[in-house]
């Protein structure tokens, strides 16, 4: 069902663990995300972006995304992720999106500020929630490039922007980077626990592809409670769809070509979904309680 409000957020960030929100390009990716969800019995969110749209077509892959989660018996989010237009987010929220992501991580400071308070009075409006964004994450939404974290964001900064704009989750740069780098990646947690201790509110990790479940764990322990992932189930997919190049079926039909990819998906994001909810993931390093 299409039921995954700032609440299910809320109740994540407090009880110590974190959700999973999976980008999708197609029907596909969309039916994989949903049936992970079902078959862990786990809340997800269904990222429908805008980068997304570049592949798919804006209605088309929202329409899709927004039937599958509505279809599905487990609880999915359907979500914008990485908008930087209004009019985009303002299209979205119409048509029925649960929660968006402003990014206006490239413009200044102020700026930023007036283009998130914009959104959220709006998206507050149509019932949906707020992920804002400072410092920018480095690497490619929708390919794996080796690109080393710039900016980190600055705990001082982020309290004030909450402050001035009323997000709902604010989106950290703690080191991790969009897409599997081939260097180590290396989280900040210190800081991350600065801006835990600064902020009451949900806290999102971008570029979670590739990092090790106990990095997961740790983070989830100091206050991020939406893990974003994609490359992971980018190469899920390309793998299937490699297997099947080399050794195709009998036949030529479309589910004989692109089932098996869409299972290949739901094992990955099934696999996320556990290591998101491991006990060491729900509160084992968390100083504060499940209830701070």
């Amino acid at each position: 069902m299409l039921d995954l409000g700032i609440g299910a957020l809320r109740d994540a960030h407090a009880q110590g663990r974190a959700l999973g929100a999976f980008s999708v390009y197609n029907l596909e990716g969309a039916q994989a995300v949903c049936a992970a969800a079902e078959l862990e019995r786990a809340p997800v969110i269904m990222q429908a972006g805008s980068s997304a749209f570049a592949y798919a077509g804006r209605r088309a892959l929202a329409g899709l995304a927004l039937g599958a989660a509505a279809d599905s018996s487990a609880r999915v989010g359907v979500h914008l992720d990485h908008a930087r237009e209004l009019e985009e987010i303002l299209a979205c929220l119409e048509l029925g999106y649960s929660s968006v992501m402003v990014d206006g991580s490239a413009l200044p400071f102020d700026d930023n500020v007036r283009l998130t308070r914009t959104v959220v009075q709006a998206a507050h409006a149509a019932g949906a929630w707020v992920e804002g964004e400072l410092a920018g994450i480095a690497g490619d939404e929708d390919r794996s490039a080796d690109t080393p974290a710039h900016a980190l964001t600055d705990p001082a900064a982020a309290e004030a922007f909450v402050a001035r704009t009323g997000v709902d989750a604010l989106a950290v740069a703690i080191g991790n980077v969009h897409g599997i780098s081939a260097r180590p990646v290396t989280l900040d947690f210190d800081r991350l626990a600065v801006i835990r201790d600064r902020l009451e509110l949900p806290l999102v990790l971008h570029g979670a592809s590739g990092l090790l479940d106990e990095q997961l764990a740790q983070a989830v322990a100091l206050g991020v409670a939406k893990v974003n992932v994609n490359t992971e189930l980018r190469h899920a997919l390309k793998h299937a769809l490699q297997t099947i190049g080399s050794a195709p079926p009998g036949g030529d039909s479309m589910s004989d070509l692109l089932a098996p990819a869409r299972e290949a998906i739901t094992d990955s994001a099934r696999q996320k979904i556990r290591a998101l909810r491991r006990p060491s993931a729900a509160g084992i390093h968390n100083t504060r309680g499940p209830d701070a």
